[in-house]
Parts: structure tokens; sequence; C-alpha cells
């Protein structure tokens, strides 16, 4: 839970009072071990009492025996052997007596309180204690065994220095507490060295007030105690020794099972001596008041073995003698040891009381969340200063201030006072809670019990004012908040229906049996049964005539494995309507740590139900559709487990998936929802067909992403002019872009689910456009494509020509040859595949002849300068020109995002924006579809554009990686919204904005800082995207520049400059060539291009077969800039 560094422990033991609790704390132990919260490796125990009233310390002692005897096990050995103590690090956790208002006991008790974690799921008491055990107070101690109840919280704000050079035997943790608080509870007395001399249990105000330590609070009992392997080997050993070995399950299956002995105390005291008799007595033990105290400096053999301590077995009561019989053997093996305290002032001890009201108090206040792993319909209705705990709220349910509501499924109309808990209620229980005559204060519980054969939820209901186990005739007494004569007379109940004639001692509300449960002639009694004792309609014949049960008895016959899984059957709940509304309301939460506990409790099929509903109702906002079939592949990659079944990225088109991408290329998103549902059952069986499955799933989501998209064409005008003459070139050339802030914003989906800002600049590069295109039409109906790469004395060249429509198939396959050419034809609407008339016959028809498409850049391939965005966007616009048809630099902008779709690459805005439009400019997406883009073209002073591109180098890395290898990572992130991803897109578009108005201003030093920010937030986006080589030439570089990046994507391809003094070409190449192990690297010149694109004009020439093969030589040549 806490970034800090965190105990390895080597065992973990959780006691039960309960044997009933075994298996389900056991449960609850694993799934926190499966979330994080404990060492993987760490071996996980659930051991009951072996009897009844055993005490803590005799829970303490069985403890260990188990943990050794598994370790033990583990080791080899076929006896428990005490070596296995001295590498260990063991900790017992002791849950204690029943809690009347959390039926799992303190332990599993719920808090208000979120903790950022990678798997979703409650905070409970014994994660905080946890916590608080594992990162401040046990880190760094020996091996040896750690023991602490869990019946309090305790919260260290920071990590004590505690010093385990020197390391007492046993070592025991103070917190501060007050004197007033003292007297109920206990206290540490220690000398000037720290070491114990006594402990007084609920002792008077002066004894209390000699504890006190130089802050004037007094050193609380607070919970965690440390033996060392030493004494732990000589506690493990009373499991052999009479009569402590009666607190072991070993002593029960050694013989007689111990019994309570009760008017044998004079008979006993002639056998003290007799072992085989002592053994099977019953003995309770003290982990404080016992063991510990055994070892305080103050206190006499006398004094220990016969003393009377509050809280424990009397050594002169009816079992005396196993008593003193018990404590003279642990004086006799531990006596002597070294016992100190460490006092933590800073530090913070809750224990939980009994006080309901005291209880209500610490819910609302902890934490800072009103709603915590809730689904609330009308959030409005809960006010601040309450709390509502993994529950479902419905309708018109009002939540008052001070008020707590967990565990529930309610309706409204509902109304919850001020300081009322509600726990535990179904929906079922809605309309009769509507009904109730509530109150303030007043705490209603659902408790899910086995009575006999019968498994029934019954409830219950008090004042938080009043004391279970304050007797009845105590002028404090209560129920619900009122005096016990108040209930009589208005009920008609008298004390002996509550405790019947058999009572003897003390009537307490604890034990009244006030709670009908069952009519013998109707059946189960539902919460009905409480509106009569709330002051509602009812008969006192009928609920005499009731079987009833006490809160104790209830507590003892609760099924905590059916509790904690109504509680895991609301958590999921929850979570799949959280998950809906988050998608459908297009809101920034992580789903995957709530998927991951889903795929974990094998709760993912209703889950992958709820998220296919979803899909299939969202065919009116494509965007919403893609993130769910993103987030069932986040589901699938959950259940297959972290890092098995192979890399998420991979490819999607299994013939077997065919169908449903069909459906859904054809805009029949619940068929195709369908089809993909019925595959998705074949491939749920195996770590690896998960993986595969999930990036199909992947796949059918960028087939909506692309269809999002593609609404961006709303914004492409075309124009129709006139048809240039047969064989006159249209040619375009581009600068290139830099990108100087806010990339990755324009990247879809984040460009409209979030909104996108970039800042950049088209820029030519050693004095020329590298880019350009250009058509003509051609006598021959079909399509001449050639695409040229690399510098002239080295460039490749490809050549493709299509006579037929299947040629052009292929135009969505990147990696095919011409693709990108073929994409061009097909979004410029030069030729429709879906015609019936073949390819010949459209070109003749539609333009005469055939085209000669020609596209060029000398750039590197994955320059990360925007290369192949602007060469679409060239070609587009050559194209539209070579067939009569005219354009704006706004269309060619979303026209390039059309094409990018069809084509299948993906990718942003940012790149056709950077190398169509000239200057500085920052443009703009919002948060919305249809995708529209927004350019601003920024006015800057003519002086401050030549320093800028004085300042301005580029460095040629050498190191080539395609953006499309880091694109599916970062979707992936962004579509399961994981925290730093969602933060980091919001500092880039604050970034942007600061490096447009650093533009403005005209500070070269301010758009450093923000060009060295915006390599950070690269980074962080795609980690990963920094070789080693290029973090060597940054480095080196450092005393140069004011700001530097990688361009684009980054994972290689150029680095761009932004120097402190001009013209420092030279100079960089001189540090650069003196680095070791970088590999070839080239520096380039940068020159500011204000105009963007811009067409060249040629005469024609005669279009000939042999004449298009030849190199272009045409002498009149005129540059035109394209208007906006």
């Amino acid at each position: 839970m806490a970034d800090e560094v965190f105990m390895n422990w080597t065992v973990i033991v959780l006691t039960c009072q309960h044997k009933d609790s075994v298996y389900a704390f056991q449960r609850e132990l694993e799934v926190h071990q499966k979330r994080g919260l404990l060492p993987a490796k760490a071996l996980l125990l659930t051991v009951p009492d072996p009897h009844a009233r055993l005490g803590s310390g005799g829970a303490t002692l069985n403890a260990l025996l188990v943990a050794a005897e598994h370790l033990s096990a583990r080791a080899g050995y076929s006896v428990v052997n005490a070596d296995v103590l001295h590498d260990a690090h063991i900790l017992i956790l002791h849950t204690g007596r029943d809690f009347p208002w959390d039926g799992c006991s303190r332990a599993f008790c719920w808090m208000p309180v979120h903790k950022s974690a990678s798997v979703e799921g409650a905070v409970c008491c014994l994660d905080l204690l946890l916590d608080c055990l594992s990162t401040k107070i046990c880190v760094g101690s020996p091996p040896g065994v750690w023991v602490c109840s869990t019946d309090m919280i305790l919260n260290i704000p920071t990590r004590p220095l505690i010093s385990w050079d020197e390391c007492s035997d046993v070592r025991v943790v103070a917190l501060p507490g007050d004197v007033s608080f003292a007297v109920k509870h206990g206290v540490y007395v220690t000398d000037k060295e720290a070491k114990v001399c006594n402990i007084i249990y609920k002792g008077s105000k002066d004894k209390i007030i000699r504890a006190a330590m130089p802050d004037g609070k007094v050193p609380l009992v607070s919970g965690p105690v440390f033996f060392s392997a030493v004494i732990s080997e000589k506690l493990l050993q009373t499991h052999v020794i009479s009569p402590l070995d009666g607190c072991t399950y070993f002593g029960m299956d050694s013989g007689a099972p111990p019994f309570e002995v009760n008017r044998l105390n004079i008979v006993l005291s002639f056998f003290e001596c007799s072992l085989s008799f002592i053994f099977a007595l019953f003995i309770q033990l003290s982990l404080f008041l016992d063991i510990l105290m055994c070892l305080c400096a103050d206190l006499t053999e006398n004094e220990f073995i016969n003393g009377e301590r509050s809280g424990c077995m009397s050594p002169s009561g009816p079992q005396g003698a196993v008593v003193r019989s018990g404590r003279m053997v642990l004086w006799r093996d531990i006596r002597g040891a070294s016992f100190s305290m460490v006092y933590i002032p800073d530090g913070q001890y809750d224990y939980l009381t009994q006080s309901g009201r005291e209880h209500v108090v610490r819910l609302t206040e902890s934490g800072s969340e009103t709603m915590i792993l809730s689904h609330v319909q009308d959030v409005k209705s809960v006010a601040e200063g309450s709390r509502v705990i993994n529950s479902v709220l419905e309708g018109d349910v009002q939540i008052a201030a001070g008020a707590v509501v967990q565990h529930c499924h309610l309706q409204g109309p509902v109304q919850v006072p001020s300081g009322c808990l509600l726990s535990g209620l179904d929906l079922l229980s809605s309309p009769c809670i509507q009904r109730l005559p509530l109150s303030s204060d007043i705490i209603i519980q659902g408790h899910r019990v086995m009575l006999g054969e019968l498994k029934l939820t019954v409830y219950t209901v008090f004042g938080a004012l009043d004391s279970l186990e304050a007797d009845s005739d105590d002028v404090t007494a209560s129920f619900l908040n009122h005096k016990w004569r108040e209930f009589y007379s208005r009920t008609g109940i008298q004390p002996l229906d509550l405790w019947g004639p058999e009572k003897t001692k003390s009537c307490c509300l604890l034990d009244a049996r006030l709670f009908p449960v069952f009519m013998p002639h109707s059946g189960p009694v539902g919460l009905e049964g409480l509106s009569w004792l709330l002051g509602g309609p009812g008969q006192l014949r009928s609920w005499r005539e009731a079987w009833r049960l006490s809160l104790r008895d209830i507590l003892i016959l609760t099924d905590q494995q059916v509790e904690l899984s109504w509680r895991e059957e609301l958590f999921f709940s929850v979570g799949r309507r959280r998950a809906v509304d988050t998608l459908q309301g297009h809101t920034d939460l992580s789903l995957l740590p709530f998927f991951r506990a889903a795929a974990l409790a094998g709760q993912h099929e209703e889950l992958l139900h709820t998220l296919d509903s979803v899909v299939a109702g969202s065919s009116g906002d494509l965007g919403i559709a893609a993130r769910c079939l993103a987030c069932i592949a986040d589901v699938l990659g959950c259940l297959a487990g972290e890092g098995k079944g192979g890399l998420r990225s991979g490819p999607a088109a299994n013939p077997l998936w065919s169908t449903a991408f069909k459906l859904l290329e054809d805009a029949n998103l619940p068929a195709g929802v369908q089809e993909l549902a019925e595959q998705r059952k074949h491939w749920l069986s195996r770590p690896d067909f998960l993986v595969r499955a999930a990036r199909h799933y992947e796949g059918a989501g960028q087939i909506l992403l692309r269809k999002a998209v593609m609404s961006a064409r709303k914004f492409v005008f075309i124009g129709q002019g006139v048809m240039p003459p047969m064989g006159e070139w249209q040619e375009v050339e581009c600068p290139a872009r830099l990108d100087l802030s806010g990339g990755w914003s324009d990247t879809p989906p984040i460009a409209f689910e979030h909104g996108g800002v970039v800042v950049n600049v088209a820029i030519k590069v050693d004095g020329k456009r590298p880019i350009g295109a250009k058509v003509r039409r051609i006598p021959e109906p079909h399509l001449l494509l050639v695409s040229t790469s690399g510098e002239p004395d080295c460039s490749i060249s490809t050549e493709t020509i299509c006579e037929d429509l299947t040629d052009l198939e292929d135009y969505c396959q990147p990696h095919a040859p011409g693709a990108l050419l073929k994409a061009v034809c097909v979004c410029s609407d030069l030729v429709c595949l879906s015609s019936p008339l073949s390819l010949k016959d459209q070109l003749l028809k539609r333009w005469g002849g055939g085209l000669e498409l020609r596209s060029w850049s000398t750039l590197p391939h994955g320059s990360g300068l925007g290369t192949s965005s602007i060469l679409a966007g060239a070609a587009l616009a050559a194209v539209y020109r070579s067939t009569g048809r005219s354009y704006n630099t706004t269309s060619l902008i979303h026209d390039v995002l059309y094409l990018e779709q069809i084509l299948t690459t993906g990718g942003g805005w940012q790149d056709q924006v950077g190398g169509l439009f000239g200057g500085v400019k920052v443009a703009r997406s919002a948060a919305q579809l249809p995708l529209r883009v927004e350019v601003e073209q920024l006015s800057l002073s003519q002086d401050f554009m030549s320093v800028l591109q004085q300042h301005l180098l580029l460095v040629y890395t050498g190191k080539t990686r395609l953006a499309r290898n880091l694109l599916q990572d970062v979707v992936r992130s962004w579509y399961a919204r994981l925290p730093f991803i969602v933060k980091n897109t919001e500092q880039l578009v604050i970034n942007a904005e600061e490096c447009a108005e650093a533009c403005r201003q005209g500070s070269l030093s301010r758009l450093g800082l923000c060009m060295d920010r915006y390599w950070q937030q690269k980074k962080l986006m795609a980690p990963g995207c920094e070789p080693a080589a290029v973090r060597m030439m940054m480095n080196k570089l450092q005393p140069l520049i004011l700001g530097q990046s990688l361009a684009g994507a980054g994972g290689g391809g150029f680095l761009f400059l932004l120097t402190r003094e001009p013209q420092q070409k030279e100079k960089v190449r001189d540090v650069l060539s003196n680095i070791q192990g970088i590999g070839s690297f080239s520096v380039h010149s940068v020159e500011l291009d204000m105009d963007g694109i811009s067409i060249i004009q040629k005469s024609s020439e005669h279009p000939d077969r042999h004449l298009q093969l030849k190199s272009d030589s045409l002498t009149h040549t005129q540059h035109i800039s394209v208007p906006m």
C-alpha cells in the first residue's frame, strides 16, 4: 500500500476465535495477497483457537506452534524443528472478540479510505494495521516473531528510527495516550533506559501518571510485540509442557480435551505437581498480563505467580492451580530475558471499542471521500460529512451529514438521518426501510446467520448512544437512546422477556433477546420485525411468539463466509455500474484496477457481458464503443495474468474473427459485438489464447476508432475547377515539421476524448523542402504509382502499376507496395472500389485516361519529422489539382486524417498541420466528435523568427523507430486511463499553451524550458522512446543548449536543438564526434518555412510511356502558396 520499504514476512498467521471463521478469513488473506497487499511468497495461515476463552497469550502459543510446523515441513523435517525460527520473520495477528458493528470482526471492518493500488479492493482495518506494521514499525527487525491484535488502528505519520543493533529479547511498541483514556486501558512503566518495569492495566489515575513520558503522555499498551528468535524458541517449547500445552491444538490432540473446572479448586491444590491431571485442565493465558508481565523487572516471583490481575484468570479461583502452574512455567523458562519499549511520540492509537457512536464518528472522520467504492445514482443527495461505503443507492436516497451507509443496496425514497449507520441491507429491504420511523443516531444492521440448517438474514437495531455492556439497572443504560423504563412502558416488554428467569449475572443490552428472526407458523422475519421496536406498527404478542436472538447470539451465529460473499457481490455490482457510468460519461477513471480484481475473483463473465452491452448500445458514439472494446481486451489480458500468454501487441487478423470484423466495418455494431462474444468463448482456456483474443478485441476497437476519426471528413470541402491538360504535371512541395510541444495530445482517441493542443513549426532541412509529390493525367487507362525515398544519390524507388481494381485492394495494408499512394487514390475518390465499372472504364469515363503519381521524401525512414502524413497531404493536393478540383489547407488536414484511417496507420493531426501550414502555429482539437482541427498561425516578429532560425539545429541520430510501435502502447494506456497518462496528457496541453506564449513573447529561454519539459512528457507517455545512444548525445550537448527533444514520437530519428548561441552547427558536430559508441550521425541546418505546402506549376511534356520514366528536367517553375 505505501511506497516504502515493505517487510518481507515469511509467515503471516491470523488467529480466529470461531472455527467457522477459518475458511472465510483464509480466503480473504489470499485475496489480499493476490492484490499485492501481502508479500507474494509469504505463507498465509488462518488458525482457530483450540477452545473458547483461550486468551491472547494462549492463542499466540498455538499460532507459533502451527507456524513452526509448516516451516518445518517446508524445510523437509518430519518433526517440529525450532531452527526454522532463526531465519524467519513471523507475524501473528489476533482477531480477538466479536465486534458488534461488523460481523466479520474488527480486522475485516471496511474503512472509508481510498488507496491507489494495481488491484481495486476494500481497505479494511487489517490493511491499515498491516501497512503500519510492514512499512513503519517492523522494518529492519531481525528474525523473530511479531504479535499484534487487530482490534485497533495505528497511525504513524513517519517511519520511526528504531535501532535494532542491540536488540532486546523482547520489545514492545507504545504509542502516546491521555491519562483519562489509559485508566480504562493499559500502560507500560519503564526506567530511564526504556526497560519495562511493569504493566499497569486499568489502574488508578495516580498509578497511571507514574508512567508519564517527558511529553506528558503515557505509553499505551498499543499492540505490537516482538520476540527474538531465541525467546520464540523457548515459547515454542511450551507446547509439550503442561499446563501450557493445553493452549495448543497439540495438547488437545494428545489426550483428553481441556475442560473448564468449577468446584474442584480445593482438590486441585493437592495435584499441583500432577502433570497428567493438570494437563487436561482449561487455562486462559494473557499475552500482556501473563507472558510479558513475567519479564517486568519490578515483579517478584511471588507477585507474578500469585498476583490478582484485572482481566486474567485468578490464581486463587476455581482454576487457580492451573493458573499458578502455567505462570510457574513461564517464570522458569523466560524470566530474565531483556524487555524494552520503543515509544513513538507522533503515533496515534485508536482502539475499536463497542461504542456505536465512536464507530460512526470514526467512519465519518476517516478518509476524505464521501463515496467509497459505491454507485450512487443521485450524488447530490449524499451530504458532505457522510460516508457511503460499498453500496448501491438508486433513486432518492438522502444521506445526512454524519450518517453512514455500508454494504447496502437501497432504492429510494429513503432518508438516513444524521448519526445513523445502515449496514448489510439488501434491495428487498428497501420497501421496509422506507417505512421505518428512523430518527438520528440509530444503527440498523443486516446479519447473515446460520441457525441450525436455516440460512437467514436477521436484523438488529440499536441507538448509537447505547452502552452494550451496561447493566440494565445502571442509570446510563439505554436502548434506542432511551432509558429502559421508557422502552418497557411503550412496548409492554418485561426484563423477563429479554433475559429470561435463568439469568444470574448482570443483564446487558448485548445479551437482550430483542430481535425476532423466525415465526413458528409463518417463517423468517425480515426487516419489518424492527418496526415495532422503533415505535411503528406491531403487537407484543407477535413479538413474544417469535424466535428471538440477542446481538451476542447473532454474532456467534454469523456465517462469515456468506457475509463476505454478500460484500463481494456488492463490490462487483458497484464496479460494473461504475464501469458503465465511466464509459458512457466519458470520464477519466481508470477501470483497470477493477478489471484485475474481477479477473482474480472469477467475476469476469458478468463484467464482460456488461461491457458487451455498452458497446452494442453505442452506435451513436463510436468513441465510447472503441474504448469499451479496448476495456474488454484489458479484461482478457487480466485473465491471462501479468506477463503470461505473450505480448499484448501482435497480429489481429485471424480468419476466425473476420466475420465479426466485417460486421463492424459494415456498421452493424450489435451483430458485430454478438459475434465477437461468440468467438471469445473459444479463447478463454489458456493464457496465450486470452492474449490473442485481447489483440483481436483491440483490432476491433481500432476499426471503430478509425470510423470515429473518419468523422473528420465532415470538414473536407472539395470544389470543382478546370481540369488541366493531359500530361501537365501538378507538382507540390512541402516542408517538414518540428513539434515544439504538445505532441501525443493530437493522437486519436486522446485528441477527441481529452482534446489536443500542439505547437509546431514548418522547416526546410539544409535549405530544402524535403517532401513532395507530382501528378499528371496520362492516356493509358491505368494508375502508375512511383514512390521515392532517400537522398538523390542513394534513393530507392518503388513502381506499382494498377490495371484492375483488385490491384488497389491492399491500400489498407501499410506495408504493401505503393500502399500510401493507393490510399490517396481511394481517399481522393479518384476511383471507387465498390463500383461495378472496371478500373479502366472508371478512369476513362471520369478523367479521360489514367494518372501517374510520383511522391518523394529525402528524409530517412522514421525521421520523426512527420514525413508520411505530410507526403499524404502533398499527394492529395496534387491529385486534386490534376483532376480539376479545388481545396484549402484546412480540408487537406482533415483529409489526411481520414486517409490515415483507411490506410490503418492511425496517427494524429499534428504532422500534416506542421508541414502544410507554414511558420509557427498552435493547433487545437476539442474533446468531441466529429474531430475538428483548428489552426492558429502565430504572428511573430521578423527579428524573433530570424533569431529562432539561427538557434535551431537538427541532429540525425542514426536510430530509427516506427511511431506505430509506440502508438499501440500509448493508445492502450490512454484507453485504460492510467492515472499517470491522464495527468501527463493534461500537462502536455498546458505546456503547449505555455510554449505558444513563449513564442509570442519572443523568449528563447522560455521556449527552451518548454522543449525540455516536452521531452520529459514524451518519455513518460511512451517509455523506451529514448535510446541509450541518444541519451548520451543529449547529456553531452546539455551545456550548449536551451532545450532539446527527439522529434515526433521519439525512439530515434532526428534530435532537434535550441542552442544557447547562434550558428552552433560545427560546435555541435565536434561535441558529438568525441562520443564513443553512438554510431553514425549528421548535423543539419534548419530554415523556417513560412509558406507551407507550395504548388510548382510546370509546362507539359508528352506523356508517352518512355518519357514517363525519364527524370523531369523542365525549365519553367513557379511557386504558389496554397491559401488556407
